[in-house]
C-alpha cells in the first residue's frame, strides 16, 4: 500500500495532506511553520500526519511540495551575489530596465527604484555580437572574458547569470561563456538565458535570468536539506516542487530554474480551489486563499485557472508562467497601527509571522493584529477555537492589544475591532477586483471559494462587497494548498522566439516548430518515468498585431492550425483582443513566441461526501455565543463541522469550528452543506 504526499509550506503554517493511493483515503495536519528553515516545519508536519494515519514514513512514494522559499527570497533581499555577463554595450540593461512607474497616475511622485538585484558593480560586457537571426557577426573574445570572469570572482559571487544579445536566436556564444567561466568559478552555478528563457526582450530575458540566479543558491539549499531529510525517513521518496504556472517540476529541475518557482504557494491554493469546485459543480470561481501573512485571489474561468506570462514578486517582474494571482500584504497576522502623522488607522502590510505571531496566540506577541481583532469581536471564540488543533486562544491577550488602537482613535474596543476588519476587507476587495473588473470579468457572474486559515472568516462579508454567490467553504479550508499540491501534475514547457507575420510564413512551418518544442517538452517528462501515453501537449502562441508592442497569448489545438490554418489563431486573439479593450483592428497579425507545453496524468482524488440528513442542523450545535456583527452584539449559534450533514441548512447569525479554520456566516445569510461537505453561503433571500 503506497501513499502520496501534498505539503504547502505556508508564512504562519504548513500543511500535509496525506492520500492512501489505493482507497483514496485522506489524512491531514497543521503544523506551525519554522521560517529559520523550513525543512524542519515539514518534517514536523510528516511526523504528525503519519501518526494520525497510523503509518510508517517509508510507505510515502511521492512528496509534491508547494514553497514560497523562492518568493521569500526576494521580498526579504535575501538572495545570492550575482554577477552578470552581458555582450559589449549592454552593460546597463538592469539599470535602464523599462520605463514603467508602478501606482497610478501620481506614482512617479514617490516611486523610488530599488536597486538591481545584479549591480552594475558586478556585469562585466563579453566582446562578442550575434545577429537577430542567428548568425554571428563578431566572434566571442574569451582571452579578455577570462580576466573579466577572475575580477568577478575575486569579488566574491555566489552565482553567475549570461544573458547575450540575441541568445535566443542562437545560444552558441553563452555555452561558451559559460564553459570559461565552469574553468574560472568552477564551484559558481551558472544560468544561461538562453536555456531559462529563450525569448525575444533583452531586458525581460536579462531580468528574468538574473533572478534564477538569485534565488538559486538559497532554493537548492534547502532542496538539498529536504532530499537528505526526506531519505533518512522515507528512503526512495520521489520529491516534486509546485512550479508557479500550477504544474510540478522535478526536484533537479526546481535547483536548476528556480525562477520558475516564485508563485509555488499561491498556484497550490488554486489547484486545489479547482479540484473541490468541479467535484461540486462549480466552474466559474474567484479563489480567496487568506492566510496569517498575505491573501492571495484568482479568477478561474470554465474550470481552467487564468495564466499570465509575467510573475510579479515585489518589484521585480520576471517572464515566467504563472497562474495570475494577485497578492496583499492581508492575513490574520497582518498588524494594525495608527501614524502618528494622520491619526488614521491602517492595518498591514507588516506581519507578526509565526513567530511571535498575534496577540491572541500567546506566544510573545502584543501588537495588534487582524486575528486579534475576530477574537475580540466574537467570530474566533476563545475558548471552542484551537489553531492547528492545539494552539489555544487567549482573550484577554488580544483585548489588551487591540485596545491600544481603541485608544488611539477614540472609539469602544469592539468598534475599533470591527474597524481593523473593514479595512483589511476593502484591501482584499480591491485584489479581488483587480483579477475580475480590470479584466472584463463580471464578479457576479463567479462563484467566491475562499480557504486559508483565515479565509472562511471573512468570506461572506466579501461576498456582500463583490456580489459573488455562493460562497464555498470546502470541508478542510486551511489544507486545501496541500489538496493542489498532492492533485497537480508534472509539468514542462519548451519556447523560441518566431517573428513573422502572418503574410510571411505558413500553418505548415509553424506546425513544424510546434512539434519539435512538443518533443522538447516531452524529455523532461521521460525522465521522471511519464510514460508518453500519459502524457497532453497544450499549445500556445504570443500574438500582436503589428507595429504593435502588446502580446497577447492564445491557446489553440495543434489539429486545428493543421486542419484550418493561421486564421483559427487570428480569430482567437482578435476575440480576447475586444473581450479587454473593447476592440478589434483589421491589421496584419504577427507571431512573436511559439510554446509546446507538456502535461502528465493528474492524481485523481475523489472528494469524500458526508451523510445525508435534514434542513436542521441542531445536532452540530455546540452552544449559543455572542458575536458582534453590524455595530451590535448580537446572539448567534457555534457550530461543530464534522457534525453536519448534507442538506443541514445553518442560518446566520453563525460559527462553524474546525481544526484548521472557522467559518463566519452573517445575519441574513444561509449556508446550506452540500453531498461533499461544502459549505454554501448565500443571502437568505
Amino acid at each position: 500500500m503506497s501513499y502520496r504526499l501534498g505539503v504547502d509550506v505556508g508564512g504562519t503554517f504548513t500543511d500535509l495532506l496525506l492520500v492512501n493511493e489505493e482507497s483514496g483515503d485522506t489524512f491531514t495536519a497543521k503544523v506551525p511553520s519554522t521560517p529559520r528553515d523550513s525543512s524542519l516545519g515539514v518534517m514536523n508536519g510528516i511526523e504528525r500526519v503519519c501518526n494520525s494515519a497510523g503509518i510508517d514514513p517509508e510507505k510515502i512514494t511521492h512528496v509534491m511540495h508547494g514553497t514560497t522559499i523562492a518568493t521569500n527570497t526576494i521580498l526579504t533581499g535575501t538572495g545570492a551575489k550575482v554577477g552578470l555577463v552581458t555582450t559589449k554595450g549592454y552593460g546597463q540593461v538592469l539599470q535602464i530596465a523599462r520605463s514603467f512607474v508602478p501606482g497610478g497616475l501620481g506614482g512617479w511622485v514617490i516611486y523610488n527604484m530599488s536597486l538591481p538585484i545584479a549591480p552594475l558593480a558586478l556585469t562585466i560586457e563579453a566582446d562578442e555580437r550575434i545577429g537577430a537571426k542567428g548568425d554571428v557577426v563578431d566572434k566571442l573574445k574569451t582571452a579578455k572574458l577570462k580576466k573579466d570572469l577572475r575580477g568577478l570572482k575575486k569579488k566574491g559571487i555566489e552565482a553567475l547569470t549570461v544573458s547575450l544579445i540575441n541568445s535566443f536566436a542562437n545560444s552558441r556564444h553563452e555555452k561558451g561563456v559559460a564553459k570559461v567561466a565552469k574553468e574560472v568559478m568552477p564551484d559558481v552555478p551558472v544560468s544561461l538565458s538562453s536555456d531559462v528563457v529563450p525569448e525575444m526582450q533583452e531586458y525581460e530575458r536579462t531580468i528574468t535570468t538574473v533572478a534564477n540566479s538569485y534565488v538559486r543558491p538559497k532554493v537548492s539549499t534547502y532542496m538539498h536539506n529536504l532530499k537528505r531529510q526526506l531519505k533518512k525517513k522515507m528512503n526512495d521518496v520521489q520529491l516534486h516542487v509546485l512550479r508557479s504556472d500550477g504544474g510540478l517540476s522535478s526536484a533537479k529541475g526546481a535547483e536548476a530554474y528556480p525562477v520558475n518557482l516564485l508563485m509555488s504557494g499561491p498556484a497550490g491554493g488554486v489547484s486545489g480551489a479547482i479540484w473541490i469546485a468541479t467535484q461540486a459543480g462549480f466552474q466559474n470561481l474567484l479563489t480567496f486563499d487568506m492566510g496569517g501573512t498575505s491573501t492571495d485571489v484568482a479568477l478561474v474561468q470554465d474550470g481552467k485557472a487564468q495564466l499570465r506570462r509575467e510573475t510579479t514578486v515585489g518589484d521585480v517582474t520576471v517572464r515566467a508562467s504563472s497562474v495570475d494571482v494577485r497578492s496583499v500584504g492581508a492575513g490574520g497576522g497582518s498588524i494594525a497601527h495608527v501614524p502618528e502623522l494622520t491619526g488614521a488607522l491602517r492595518v498591514g502590510p507588516e506581519s507578526a509571522g509565526a513567530d511571535p505571531g498575534p496577540a491572541a496566540y500567546g506566544m510573545g506577541g502584543s501588537l495588534p493584529t487582524v486575528t486579534d481583532a475576530n477574537v475580540v469581536l466574537g467570530y474566533l471564540p476563545s475558548r471552542e477555537v484551537r489553531l492547528g488543533g492545539d494552539m489555544v486562544i487567549r482573550r484577554d491577550k488580544a483585548e489588551q492589544a487591540v485596545q491600544t488602537i481603541a485608544d488611539a482613535i477614540g472609539l469602544p474596543l469592539k468598534q475599533a475591532a470591527a474597524g481593523i476588519i473593514d479595512i483589511v476587507n476593502e484591501n482584499m476587495y480591491g485584489a479581488l477586483r483587480l483579477v475580475s473588473v480590470e479584466k472584463g470579468y463580471d464578479p457576479r457572474d463567479f462563484a467566491l471559494i475562499a480557504f486559508g486559515g483565515a479565509g472562511p472568516l471573512h468570506a461572506n462579508a466579501l461576498a456582500k462587497l463583490m456580489s459573488s454567490w455562493p460562497v464555498i467553504i470546502p470541508p478542510g479550508p486551511g489544507v486545501l494548498c496541500a489538496y493542489g499540491d498532492a492533485t497537480t501534475r508534472v509539468r514542462d514547457e519548451a519556447s523560441r522566439t518566431h517573428i513573422r507575420r502572418f503574410g510571411e510564413t505558413t500553418a505548415k512551418e509553424v506546425v513544424g516548430i510546434f512539434k519539435k518544442l512538443a518533443n522538447q517538452a516531452a524529455k523532461t517528462l521521460d525522465a521522471e518515468g511519464v510514460p508518453r501515453e500519459e502524457q497532453t501537449t497544450t499549445f500556445q502562441v504570443d500574438i500582436r498585431y503589428h507595429g504593435q508592442g502588446l502580446l497577447l497569448t492564445v491557446d489553440f489545438e495543434l489539429d486545428d492550425l493543421e486542419k484550418d490554418g493561421l486564421d483559427v489563431i487570428g480569430s482567437k486573439f482578435n476575440d480576447i483582443h475586444e473581450h479587454l479593450f473593447t476592440f478589434a483592428l483589421p491589421e496584419d497579425k504577427e507571431l512573436v513566441n511559439l510554446r509546446a507545453v507538456a502535461e502528465g496524468k493528474a492524481t485523481h482524488i475523489e472528494a469524500l461526501g458526508v451523510p445525508e440528513g435534514g434542513e436542521n442542523p441542531s445536532k452540530a450545535e455546540l452552544a449559543r455565543h455572542k458575536m458582534f456583527v453590524d455595530g451590535k452584539d448580537q446572539q448567534g449559534t457555534l457550530y461543530d463541522r464534522a457534525k453536519l450533514r448534507a442538506r443541514n441548512i445553518i442560518r446566520g447569525p453563525a460559527i462553524v469550528l474546525e481544526m484548521d479554520s472557522t467559518t463566519v456566516i452573517l445575519p441574513g445569510h444561509v449556508g446550506k452543506v452540500d453531498k461533499l461537505g461544502n459549505i454554501l453561503i448565500t443571502p437568505e433571500d
